[in-house]
Protein backbone atom coordinates (compact mmCIF):
# COMPACT_ATOMS: atom_id res chain seq x y z
CA UNK A 1 0.00 0.00 0.00
CA UNK A 2 1.71 3.45 -0.65
CA UNK A 3 0.41 5.16 2.37
CA UNK A 4 -0.44 4.48 6.06
CA UNK A 5 -4.04 5.15 6.51
CA UNK A 6 -5.73 8.09 8.18
CA UNK A 7 -9.11 7.98 9.65
CA UNK A 8 -10.38 11.56 11.19
CA UNK A 9 -14.27 11.69 13.26
CA UNK A 10 -14.63 15.20 13.76
CA UNK A 11 -17.56 16.32 15.55
CA UNK A 12 -20.07 13.24 14.65
CA UNK A 13 -23.47 13.40 15.44
CA UNK A 14 -26.26 11.10 14.76
CA UNK A 15 -30.06 10.24 15.29
CA UNK A 16 -32.38 7.29 14.94
CA UNK A 17 -35.80 7.76 14.53
CA UNK A 18 -35.06 11.64 15.69
CA UNK A 19 -33.61 10.46 18.87
CA UNK A 20 -30.05 11.80 19.32
CA UNK A 21 -27.60 9.08 20.26
CA UNK A 22 -24.21 10.31 18.71
CA UNK A 23 -23.32 13.71 20.25
CA UNK A 24 -20.31 14.52 19.04
CA UNK A 25 -17.44 12.10 18.56
CA UNK A 26 -13.49 13.25 17.98
CA UNK A 27 -11.40 10.64 17.13
CA UNK A 28 -8.11 10.46 14.99
CA UNK A 29 -6.99 6.66 13.94
CA UNK A 30 -3.74 6.36 12.01
CA UNK A 31 -2.20 3.48 10.72
CA UNK A 32 -0.12 0.87 13.23
CA UNK A 33 -2.91 2.05 15.87
CA UNK A 34 -5.07 0.41 17.85
CA UNK A 35 -7.99 2.25 19.41
CA UNK A 36 -10.42 0.57 21.94
CA UNK A 37 -13.84 2.46 22.62
CA UNK A 38 -15.46 1.61 26.21
CA UNK A 39 -18.43 2.06 28.39
CA UNK A 40 -21.36 0.70 30.12
CA UNK A 41 -24.79 -0.87 27.81
CA UNK A 42 -26.70 1.89 26.27
CA UNK A 43 -23.81 4.62 25.65
CA UNK A 44 -24.13 4.81 22.13
CA UNK A 45 -20.77 2.29 21.04
CA UNK A 46 -22.74 0.49 18.16
CA UNK A 47 -24.38 3.31 17.24
CA UNK A 48 -20.86 4.75 15.93
CA UNK A 49 -20.02 2.01 14.41
CA UNK A 50 -23.07 1.22 12.31
CA UNK A 51 -22.90 5.13 11.65
CA UNK A 52 -19.39 5.06 10.00
CA UNK A 53 -20.41 2.14 8.32
CA UNK A 54 -23.62 3.66 6.54
CA UNK A 55 -26.49 2.23 7.98
CA UNK A 56 -29.23 3.64 6.58
CA UNK A 57 -31.48 3.73 10.36
CA UNK A 58 -29.11 6.19 11.55
CA UNK A 59 -29.07 9.83 10.41
CA UNK A 60 -25.69 11.67 10.53
CA UNK A 61 -26.54 15.49 11.38
CA UNK A 62 -23.36 17.06 12.52
CA UNK A 63 -19.54 16.51 12.16
CA UNK A 64 -17.30 14.63 9.43
CA UNK A 65 -15.62 11.52 9.00
CA UNK A 66 -12.77 10.94 6.07
CA UNK A 67 -10.78 8.11 5.63
CA UNK A 68 -7.54 9.31 3.38
CA UNK A 69 -8.83 12.90 2.86
CA UNK A 70 -11.84 11.50 1.47
CA UNK A 71 -15.26 12.43 2.70
CA UNK A 72 -16.34 8.90 3.99
CA UNK A 73 -20.11 10.48 5.16
CA UNK A 74 -20.68 11.07 1.23
CA UNK A 75 -19.97 7.69 0.16
CA UNK A 76 -22.57 4.71 -0.34
CA UNK A 77 -21.63 1.44 1.63
CA UNK A 78 -20.45 -0.22 -0.92
CA UNK A 79 -18.01 2.92 -1.65
CA UNK A 80 -17.22 3.15 2.03
CA UNK A 81 -16.28 -0.64 1.77
CA UNK A 82 -14.27 0.14 -1.72
CA UNK A 83 -12.48 2.77 0.29
CA UNK A 84 -11.25 0.31 2.73
CA UNK A 85 -13.67 0.41 5.91
CA UNK A 86 -14.70 -2.73 7.46
CA UNK A 87 -17.08 -3.49 9.94
CA UNK A 88 -17.04 -6.88 12.05
CA UNK A 89 -20.50 -6.89 12.67
CA UNK A 90 -22.04 -7.30 16.60
CA UNK A 91 -24.66 -9.69 14.82
CA UNK A 92 -24.05 -10.96 11.60
CA UNK A 93 -26.88 -11.99 9.36
CA UNK A 94 -27.72 -15.14 7.71
CA UNK A 95 -27.73 -15.39 4.11
CA UNK A 96 -29.37 -18.61 2.57
CA UNK A 97 -28.20 -19.72 -0.88
CA UNK A 98 -25.14 -17.76 -0.89
CA UNK A 99 -22.00 -19.92 0.01
CA UNK A 100 -19.55 -18.49 2.80
CA UNK A 101 -16.66 -18.96 -0.58
CA UNK A 102 -19.42 -17.22 -3.08
CA UNK A 103 -19.67 -14.65 -1.26
CA UNK A 104 -15.90 -13.75 -0.08
CA UNK A 105 -14.69 -14.37 -3.37
CA UNK A 106 -17.30 -11.81 -4.98
CA UNK A 107 -16.40 -9.42 -2.19
CA UNK A 108 -12.82 -9.51 -2.83
CA UNK A 109 -13.33 -9.06 -6.93
CA UNK A 110 -15.19 -6.37 -6.06
CA UNK A 111 -12.57 -4.69 -4.64
CA UNK A 112 -10.41 -5.49 -8.25
CA UNK A 113 -10.43 -3.48 -11.22
CA UNK A 114 -12.14 -5.65 -13.84
CA UNK A 115 -10.24 -8.36 -15.83
CA UNK A 116 -7.78 -8.30 -12.05
CA UNK A 117 -9.96 -11.37 -10.51
CA UNK A 118 -8.80 -13.50 -8.30
CA UNK A 119 -8.17 -16.99 -10.07
CA UNK A 120 -10.38 -19.94 -7.96
CA UNK A 121 -7.13 -21.73 -7.31
CA UNK A 122 -5.49 -18.64 -5.86
CA UNK A 123 -8.79 -17.68 -3.70
CA UNK A 124 -9.39 -21.50 -2.39
CA UNK A 125 -5.55 -21.56 -1.74
CA UNK A 126 -6.02 -18.26 0.49
CA UNK A 127 -8.79 -18.87 2.16
CA UNK A 128 -8.05 -22.21 3.47
CA UNK A 129 -4.71 -21.06 4.53
CA UNK A 130 -6.58 -18.35 6.72
CA UNK A 131 -9.01 -20.92 7.58
CA UNK A 132 -6.46 -23.10 9.24
CA UNK A 133 -5.03 -20.19 11.61
CA UNK A 134 -8.47 -19.33 12.64
CA UNK A 135 -9.14 -23.57 13.19
CA UNK A 136 -11.77 -23.23 11.32
CA UNK A 137 -13.50 -26.38 9.81
CA UNK A 138 -12.56 -26.52 5.98
CA UNK A 139 -16.73 -27.30 4.82
CA UNK A 140 -17.21 -23.69 5.95
CA UNK A 141 -16.22 -22.83 2.34
CA UNK A 142 -19.72 -24.72 0.93
CA UNK A 143 -21.71 -23.51 3.59
CA UNK A 144 -24.19 -20.75 3.63
CA UNK A 145 -23.26 -17.52 5.21
CA UNK A 146 -23.52 -17.81 8.94
CA UNK A 147 -26.57 -20.09 8.91
CA UNK A 148 -26.48 -22.44 11.30
CA UNK A 149 -23.21 -20.96 12.34
CA UNK A 150 -22.69 -20.22 16.49
CA UNK A 151 -22.49 -17.25 17.98
CA UNK A 152 -18.36 -18.26 17.48
CA UNK A 153 -18.30 -19.26 14.67
CA UNK A 154 -19.95 -16.60 13.00
CA UNK A 155 -17.06 -14.51 14.86
CA UNK A 156 -14.12 -16.15 13.68
CA UNK A 157 -15.91 -15.85 10.21
CA UNK A 158 -15.84 -12.33 10.35
CA UNK A 159 -12.43 -12.74 11.06
CA UNK A 160 -11.93 -14.43 8.02
CA UNK A 161 -13.41 -12.16 6.10
CA UNK A 162 -10.77 -9.09 7.90
CA UNK A 163 -8.03 -11.14 6.73
CA UNK A 164 -9.17 -12.00 3.36
CA UNK A 165 -10.06 -8.47 2.46
CA UNK A 166 -7.18 -6.47 3.87
CA UNK A 167 -8.48 -3.85 5.16
CA UNK A 168 -7.22 -0.35 5.75
CA UNK A 169 -9.57 1.02 8.95
CA UNK A 170 -11.21 -2.03 10.84
CA UNK A 171 -14.16 -1.83 12.92
CA UNK A 172 -14.91 -4.39 15.66
CA UNK A 173 -17.97 -4.15 16.96
CA UNK A 174 -18.19 -6.52 20.01
CA UNK A 175 -16.17 -9.01 18.25
CA UNK A 176 -15.47 -10.84 21.73
CA UNK A 177 -19.01 -11.28 22.89
CA UNK A 178 -20.48 -14.56 23.30
CA UNK A 179 -16.69 -16.14 23.13
CA UNK A 180 -15.33 -19.27 24.86
CA UNK A 181 -11.55 -18.30 26.27
CA UNK A 182 -10.17 -20.62 23.46
CA UNK A 183 -12.67 -18.96 20.46
CA UNK A 184 -11.25 -15.83 22.38
CA UNK A 185 -7.48 -16.46 21.99
CA UNK A 186 -8.14 -17.60 18.10
CA UNK A 187 -9.67 -14.43 17.27
CA UNK A 188 -7.19 -12.52 19.10
CA UNK A 189 -4.69 -13.83 16.94
CA UNK A 190 -6.20 -12.98 13.88
CA UNK A 191 -6.45 -9.79 15.25
CA UNK A 192 -2.72 -9.20 15.63
CA UNK A 193 -1.90 -11.13 12.53
CA UNK A 194 -3.26 -8.04 10.90
CA UNK A 195 -1.72 -5.65 13.06
CA UNK A 196 0.66 -3.11 10.76
CA UNK A 197 1.43 0.17 9.35
CA UNK A 198 -1.25 -0.08 6.48
CA UNK A 199 -4.52 -0.23 8.91
CA UNK A 200 -6.34 0.86 11.95
CA UNK A 201 -8.21 -0.90 14.66
CA UNK A 202 -11.04 0.53 15.98
CA UNK A 203 -12.25 -1.89 18.86
CA UNK A 204 -15.73 -1.37 20.20
CA UNK A 205 -16.22 -3.54 23.65
CA UNK A 206 -17.83 -4.00 26.98
CA UNK A 207 -14.58 -6.13 28.11
CA UNK A 208 -11.16 -5.78 29.28
CA UNK A 209 -10.66 -9.79 28.38
CA UNK A 210 -10.05 -9.11 24.41
CA UNK A 211 -7.38 -6.18 25.28
CA UNK A 212 -5.46 -8.80 27.23
CA UNK A 213 -4.65 -10.62 23.67
CA UNK A 214 -5.08 -7.61 21.88
CA UNK A 215 -3.07 -4.39 23.15
CA UNK A 216 -4.61 -1.23 22.47
CA UNK A 217 -2.47 2.05 21.82
CA UNK A 218 -5.39 4.20 23.36
CA UNK A 219 -8.70 3.31 25.16
CA UNK A 220 -11.62 5.75 24.94
CA UNK A 221 -14.57 5.79 27.06
CA UNK A 222 -17.93 6.42 25.82
CA UNK A 223 -21.16 7.97 28.07
CA UNK A 224 -24.38 9.25 26.81
CA UNK A 225 -22.90 9.36 23.53
CA UNK A 226 -19.66 10.92 23.44
CA UNK A 227 -15.93 9.90 24.72
CA UNK A 228 -15.62 11.60 27.87
CA UNK A 229 -12.32 9.88 29.12
CA UNK A 230 -9.26 8.71 27.02
CA UNK A 231 -6.14 7.10 28.16
CA UNK A 232 -3.39 4.43 27.69
CA UNK A 233 -4.22 0.38 27.98
CA UNK A 234 -3.72 1.38 32.04
CA UNK A 235 -7.31 3.00 31.75
CA UNK A 236 -9.08 -0.46 30.06
CA UNK A 237 -7.09 -2.30 33.23
CA UNK A 238 -8.92 0.52 35.94
CA UNK A 239 -11.81 -0.55 34.49
CA UNK A 240 -11.65 -3.81 34.66
CA UNK A 241 -10.92 -3.42 38.50
CA UNK A 242 -13.27 -0.58 38.83
CA UNK A 243 -15.70 -0.35 36.77
CA UNK A 244 -17.38 2.88 35.56
CA UNK A 245 -18.65 4.43 38.46
CA UNK A 246 -15.29 6.50 39.28
CA UNK A 247 -15.81 7.99 36.14
CA UNK A 248 -19.39 8.75 36.88
CA UNK A 249 -18.17 10.53 39.88
CA UNK A 250 -15.12 11.89 38.48
CA UNK A 251 -17.37 14.29 35.48
CA UNK A 252 -20.71 14.45 38.02
CA UNK A 253 -22.41 12.41 35.64
CA UNK A 254 -25.70 10.75 36.81
CA UNK A 255 -26.84 8.47 33.68
CA UNK A 256 -24.34 7.24 31.36
CA UNK A 257 -26.94 6.04 28.98
CA UNK A 258 -27.68 7.85 25.51
CA UNK A 259 -31.43 9.45 25.64
CA UNK A 260 -32.08 10.67 28.73
CA UNK A 261 -33.11 14.21 29.36
CA UNK A 262 -30.05 16.98 28.68
CA UNK A 263 -29.83 17.99 32.43
CA UNK A 264 -29.06 14.61 33.59
CA UNK A 265 -25.47 14.80 32.16
CA UNK A 266 -24.17 16.64 34.46
CA UNK A 267 -20.74 17.38 33.32
CA UNK A 268 -19.64 20.84 33.34
CA UNK A 269 -20.12 22.72 30.39
CA UNK A 270 -16.31 24.14 30.22
CA UNK A 271 -15.30 20.41 30.23
CA UNK A 272 -14.14 19.48 26.54
CA UNK A 273 -14.24 15.61 25.42
CA UNK A 274 -10.37 14.79 24.57
CA UNK A 275 -9.75 14.78 20.71
CA UNK A 276 -7.52 12.04 19.29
Amino acid sequence: MSQSPTFIIDGLKATIDGKEILKGIDLKLKGGEIHAVMGPNGTGKSTLASALMGHPKYEVTEGTVTIDDQDLLDMGVDERAQAGLFLAMQYPSEITGVTNADFMRSAINARREEGNEISLIKFIRQMEKKMGELEMDPQFLHRYLNEGFSGGEKKRNEILQMMMLEPRVVILDEIDSGLDIDALKIVAAGVNAMRSDDRAFLIITHYQRLLDYVKPDFVHVMMQGRIVKSGGPELALRLEADGYDWIKEELGIIDETVGQEEEEFKMPMNTVAPKY
